[in-house]
C-alpha cells in the first residue's frame, strides 16, 4: 500500500489504524511482560521467594522505577519516563489498563488520536516530579527511601482532561439513558486513593499532580496554546523515518509518476494532404522560400511526396 493510500485510509479508521491508545496499553503490557519473565528467571535461579523478591528489586526493578533517594535518581535519570509504564502486580496492570482504556477511549472520541499520548507523558512526568519533591520535603517521609512507579497519575490527567472537555457524556447510555462522565472520574479517584494506605502521603502527591496537569492540559488548549503539538509532531518525524513510503524530498508528485512517464506526445496532430494544401504550400516556396515554411507544411510536404498526390 501506498503511501498516499495510508493517509487517506487513515482518515476514515479513527481509532483503528494508527491507535495511539492501543500503543500505550501495549507498551505498559510489554514492560510488565518483560519484568515478568526476568522474575521468572531468578526464581529458576534462587528458587526461594525472599532471596528471588530481592535480587530481582536490586538487580532488574530499580532501573525502571524512580527512587525518592537524589543519588539513586541522578544515576538512573530514564526512570523519570519509565517509571509511568513499570507495574510489577497482575492486578494492577489489569486495574490500571482498565481504566486508561475507559477514559482514553472516550478522550479519542471527543479529541481524536493525537492528544492521549501527550497527556500520558505529561501526566506521568508532572506526578513523578511530584513525588520526588514530596518524599524528600516532606517530614514524615525524608526518614526512608521510597519508589514510586504506575501509570496512576498519568490515568487521573487523562480522567481529569477528559471529563473538562464534555462532563455530561454518558456513560452506559442504555441503562436509563446512562450517568454523567464526572461521577465515573469521582468513583476512579475515590477507589484510587482508598487503595493506597494512608501513611504513604507522597504517593497520593503524584495523583494530585496528574489530576491539575490533565486541568491545565485542556484549559491551555481553550486559550490557544496545544502542549500536544510539537510532540505529536516529533512522533510524526520518527515514524516517517522508518517509513520506506513516506516520499522524498525532490521527489515528483503522483500525478507526474502516474500521467507523465511516456516520452511521446499523448496527442499529436496530424493535417489530411490535400491537393489545394500542397497547391498553396508550393506558392508560398515560390514566393518566400523554403525557409519560410512551418515544421507542419514541411511534414505535410514531405508526406506529399511518398503519397504522390
Amino acid at each position: 500500500m501506498s503511501y498516499t493510500e495510508k493517509q487517506y485510509q487513515q482518515r476514515f479508521s479513527l481509532g483503528q489504524s494508527n491507535n495511539a491508545l492501543t500503543r500505550l496499553i501495549v507498551i505498559n503490557l510489554v514492560v510488565f511482560i518483560t519484568l515478568a519473565l526476568i522474575k521468572v528467571f531468578y526464581y529458576y535461579m534462587y528458587r526461594q521467594e525472599a532471596i528471588v523478591t530481592t535480587h530481582f528489586n536490586e538487580e532488574a526493578l530499580k532501573w525502571a522505577i524512580l527512587s525518592s533517594d537524589l543519588n539513586s535518581f541522578t544515576s538512573r535519570p530514564w526512570t523519570l519516563l519509565t517509571a509511568m509504564f513499570t507495574h510489577t502486580g497482575v492486578w494492577m496492570i489489569l486495574a490500571n489498563m482498565l481504566w486508561l482504556w475507559t477514559f482514553g477511549y472516550i478522550m479519542q472520541d471527543l479529541t481524536g488520536n493525537r492528544k492521549i499520548i501527550p497527556l500520558y507523558i505529561y501526566g506521568g512526568l508532572v506526578g513523578a516530579i511530584a513525588f520526588l519533591i514530596a518524599a524528600n520535603l516532606l517530614p514524615h517521609t525524608t526518614q526512608v527511601n521510597t519508589v514510586y512507579f504506575g501509570a496512576s497519575a498519568s490515568i487521573t490527567a487523562i480522567a481529569i482532561a477528559t471529563t473538562m472537555v464534555s462532563p455530561g457524556y454518558k456513560i452506559f447510555p442504555m441503562l436509563s439513558g446512562g450517568f454523567p462522565l464526572w461521577i465515573l472520574t469521582a468513583l476512579y479517584l475515590v477507589i484510587s486513593i482508598a487503595t493506597v494506605p494512608a501513611y504513604r502521603v507522597e504517593v497520593y502527591i503524584p495523583q494530585v499532580a496528574g489530576a491539575l496537569m490533565g486541568f491545565l492540559f485542556i484549559w491551555l488548549i481553550r486559550q490557544g496554546y496545544d502542549w500536544s503539538e510539537w510532540m505529536s509532531n516529533f512522533f510524526d518525524w520518527v515514524n516517517n523515518l522508518f517509513n520506506p513510503d513516506k516520499p522524498k524530498r525532490g521527489q515528483k508528485s503522483i500525478k507526474d509518476q502516474l500521467f507523465y512517464k511516456a516520452a511521446a506526445d499523448p496527442y499529436k496532430k496530424t493535417p489530411n494532404v490535400t491537393q489545394q494544401r500542397i497547391d498553396a504550400i508550393l506558392d508560398k516556396i515560390n514566393q518566400q522560400g523554403y525557409n519560410s515554411l512551418s515544421d507542419e507544411e514541411k511534414e505535410l510536404l514531405k508526406r506529399a511526396s511518398k503519397e504522390e498526390l
